[in-house]
């Protein structure tokens, strides 16, 4: 009974210690997700947290708050609370926005799901935030039908009013939705539709919220649409409205459209205005963020100027001038500049009312560079203008000029939609060298891999054991990927000199459009580099986990023979399946990005030559995850579940016939338990570890992680040379030939040669003697060769 409870006692803890290991592993791939989510793999900022309130974030300078927050440290509130009209209930809305209903359209309706009506929150002119009137909406109506109706309307401000509703939500717009509200709004400030001053206005809101969608639905939208010239429709009417204001302002929180009429201030000769667009404490456009100066001759730009441009007229008949401020570029898609960032991409318009054909106006601008500081430097940029015969980018007519600090200025001799196309690089944060821990016990590792490696070649007929290959293949990966980690990891980028992103160091003598916003240099050798580590890290796992499996078939199934072929098989796994997997990942990564100069940082990370970290919205995709934590989570859980078998069946079991069992120390059993966990590669777990939020446990367990995996050469050096008969055999002739030699010791005593071997067995703390199936571990056991003998027989030509 005694000894039935105590081997109930082991199972019960070792499948304590398996679901712990489970947890272990579940809870690091979750605390990925979460890591990835909260994007908090970024450096933090120099900037304390708590300054910023809110949400909001801290850049160049000053808190960037959101929407619903306003102030120095975002703690003003700037939202309606919950509201209720009726049936209807609202949530918190934003100032200068307008509010979904939670009611929404019923599923048999032609707008399912759509809001049954929306809200505006705003400011009065007295300063009070204060909610208006409900707007109703149509659930029978949807934009296509819309379309269809804009065509031969009369009345617009119905056809407006349902379009704004049906764009509230903007995250929810497909790339049709946003064709056919680009078409309706066209047509609304169509001049010759005659559309009301009131439809008008609601169809800059429509736009504003029109630009609230993702930029992969409008790219979609242009592919989709063809030939067809909706935004470019939208875009010139757009113009063709602002002049038609008369010094009014209508402003959203992604457009702004201001207008001047020169004969009402009496104006005669040239005409000149400056229109400027002032830096906020969020990213919206809101009632102050711009001003129109008139009978100025010269740009005057301050520290809270985002944009400012100033337009010159050598004709006294122009009578009026229209801007147009658009938040971000989405309504104008290159088809050769990519953008992959959201930094100052403001397009500022500005029209007059003179013939296109006879204008002599001319534009300056300067456009202050909106940044991350700290991770991007600005390479250069290009003075554009929309050309409406291409529907792309064009430089003809502009020209660079060196502004004051700070700012990027263009000339240009014509007036049309502008922008200023930026190209940044990335100020990667390239780690120092690798420590000194892990140099040392990578070149420990390095060391005694070669010399297991040989020794296991060299000395495999005296031994006749059959672990020759597996253990010969396992060392190899680990020894070229010790390699690769040492001498390749480093990228070789960080020794190129750089400019520090200093204005003043840009080339004003070339305006070429580059072919994207953010540039990096190629390097062939680092991702190479990462597909050879990625290679042979896999490779090692593998080789982990066929290891165990071939320890299970010789330790718990020693009754059955190995699989035929059993050794060839597992090679082709070992060395086949990582190759594939790789081979799959580098060329299904450059199919999908090869038209991207930088395709490379989809597969690798700049800062070193390993595989790239992805960001919230890419991780599902990303080849991290699929060529590397899946197979690895897979290969670590069976190898647990292969270790707790062995643990429970072998290393722990009892067997009263077995005097050797009985011999053997807890302390012994416990630290050979763990010899086999390395040999598994089990202190691979430690990574997830990794990844707690507090700094000094994550430290603890980064060294123990260091130590445990950069010295496992040396563990398996000590575990599968050091403890063989040959080993201490010939180690016991060098000492002696060495003292000999030296002279200071002429003769050892049979005695002393005893007491040697034993010295040395002692020195190896924890690795003791197995129970006696355990041969694999003991390979100077005199019975080794009868456990083994197929196993050898299978492998005698390896």
């Amino acid at each position: 009974m005694a000894s039935c409870h105590t081997c109930n006692l082991r199972v019960l803890v070792a499948v304590v210690c398996g679901l712990l290991t489970a947890v272990v592993i579940g809870l690091g791939i979750w605390r990925i997700f979460i890591r990835i989510q909260q994007e908090t793999w970024a450096p933090p900022s120099s900037t304390p947290i708590e300054f910023c309130r809110n949400g909001g974030t801290w850049s160049n300078g000053r808190c960037i708050c959101t929407e619903e927050w306003k102030g120095l440290r975002c703690t003003i509130a700037n939202f309606c609370e919950n509201s209720t009209y009726m049936n209807l209930t609202f949530g918190r809305i934003p100032v200068g926005r307008y509010g979904l209903s939670l009611q929404v359209c019923g599923s048999n309706t032609a707008n399912a799901g759509s809001p049954m009506a929306i809200r505006l929150c705003s400011v009065s002119e007295y300063g009070e935030i204060q909610l208006q009137n409900v707007m109703y909406g149509n659930c029978d109506e949807n934009l296509q039908t819309l379309e269809k109706q804009v065509e031969n309307a009369t009345e617009f401000n119905f056809i407006s009013t349902e379009a704004q509703i049906l764009t509230s939500d903007g995250q929810k717009l497909t790339a049709e939705d946003v064709t056919s509200a680009t078409r309706v709004v066209a047509q609304i400030f169509n001049t010759s539709k005659n559309a009301s001053p009131e439809a008008k206005k609601v169809a800059v809101t429509t736009v504003s919220q029109l630009l609230d969608a993702h930029e992969d639905v409008f790219q979609r939208a242009v592919a989709a649409a063809g030939n067809d010239k909706a935004f470019t429709m939208l875009i010139e009417q757009m113009e063709n409205y602002s002049l038609s204001l008369g010094n009014e302002l209508v402003v959203e929180p992604n457009v702004a459209i201001q207008s001047v009429n020169f004969t009402s201030e009496g104006t005669v000769g040239p005409a000149s205005v400056r229109f400027s667009v002032h830096k906020g404490t969020s990213d919206s456009l809101v009632s102050g963020s711009t001003s129109i100066d008139t009978n100025v001759d010269s740009l005057n730009p301050d520290g809270q100027t985002e944009l400012q441009i100033l337009v010159n007229t050598s004709k006294s008949t122009t009578k009026a001038c229209g801007f147009v401020v658009y938040q971000n570029n989405k309504l104008f898609q290159s088809k050769t500049f990519i953008t992959k960032s959201n930094f100052s991409q403001k397009i500022i318009s500005s029209k007059t009312d003179e013939n296109e054909e006879v204008q002599h106006a001319s534009v300056e601008m300067v456009f202050s560079p909106r940044y991350n500081l700290e991770e991007f430097q600005l390479h250069s940029y290009a003075c554009v203008f929309w050309n409406f015969s291409m529907n792309d980018w064009d430089t003809y007519g502009c020209d660079k000029v060196k502004g004051p600090d700070g700012f990027l200025q263009c000339h240009c001799n014509h007036t049309t939609n502008f922008a200023v196309l930026m190209t940044f690089k990335k100020n990667y944060q390239y780690p120092a060298s690798l420590d000194t821990l892990s140099n040392v016990g990578c070149a420990l590792s390095i060391f005694c891999l070669a010399f297991t490696i040989i020794f296991q070649i060299v000395t495999r007929k005296v031994r006749k054991t059959s672990v020759t290959w597996v253990l010969v293949s396992l060392c190899t990966s680990i020894l070229i990927f010790n390699l690769l980690f040492m001498f390749g990891i480093e990228n070789s980028n960080k020794n190129l000199k750089t400019n520090d992103g200093d204005i003043n160091n840009i080339d004003f003598g070339k305006n070429e459009v580059g072919s994207q916003d953010i540039i990096n240099t190629p390097n062939p050798a680092c991702t190479a580099t990462a597909a050879f580590l990625h290679y042979f890290l896999l490779v090692t796992f593998t080789w982990n986990g066929l290891s165990a499996a071939q320890l299970y078939f010789l330790l718990v199934r020693t009754m059955k023979p190995l699989p035929q072929h059993f050794i060839l098989f597992i090679s082709l796994i070992g060395w086949g399946v990582p190759a594939i997997i790789v081979a799959v990942t580098v060329g299904a990564v450059y199919a999908q990005n090869s038209k991207d100069l930088s395709w490379e940082l989809v597969y690798r990370q700049e800062a070193i030559c390993w595989l790239a970290i992805p960001t919230s919205s890419d991780f599902i995709k990303s080849p991290l995850l699929w060529s590397f934590l899946i197979p690895i989570t897979i290969i670590l859980i069976s190898n647990v579940v292969i270790f707790i078998i062995i643990t429970v069946k072998v290393l722990w079991k009892n067997n009263q016939n077995l005097t050797s069992t009985k011999k053997i120390s807890f302390l012994k059993k416990t630290v050979s338990t763990l010899s086999i966990a390395v040999v598994f590669g089990i202190t691979w777990v430690l990574a997830y570890l990794m990844l707690i939020e507090n700094n000094d446990i994550r430290n603890v367990f980064s060294y123990i992680f260091c130590v445990f995996n950069t010295t496992q050469g040396l563990q398996i050096f000590l575990l599968y040379t050091v403890r063989t008969k040959i080993f201490q055999s010939r180690a016991s002739q060098v000492l002696k030939s060495l003292s000999t030699s030296a002279g200071r010791v002429t003769s050892l005593p049979s005695v002393t040669l005893l007491r040697l071997r034993v010295r040395m067995y002692n020195m190896l703390p924890s690795f003791t003697a197995l129970h006696e199936r355990f041969r694999l571990l003991e390979p100077f056991a005199t019975t080794e060769e009868e456990t083994l003998t197929y196993s050898d027989g299978e492998n005698s030509g390896i």
